[in-house]
């Protein structure tokens, strides 16, 4: 039952870091946000005993308006 439990826990393991390796973190809404607003920033997560305590980003995104698209000025 123990070896179960580990061999488990090391395939998620090894699922986990191919994920992190091939940048698929992010749920595809939320990567759909940030290529919709053109985001190059930071973002950060801190994760303990599989709980998200912090999370946060960096802004470090310009926007460039499209060709034909009014700059607005607020």
């Amino acid at each position: 039952m123990i070896e179960e439990v580990s061999s488990e826990e090391e395939r998620s393991f090894v699922e986990f870091r191919r994920k992190v390796r091939s940048a698929e973190v992010l749920s595809a809404a939320v990567e759909h946000l940030l290529r919709t607003l053109r985001f190059t920033g930071r973002l950060s997560v801190v994760v303990q005993n599989g709980t998200v305590l912090k999370s946060g980003y960096e802004e470090g995104y310009f926007r460039q308006p499209q060709p034909g698209e009014a700059i607005r000025v607020q």
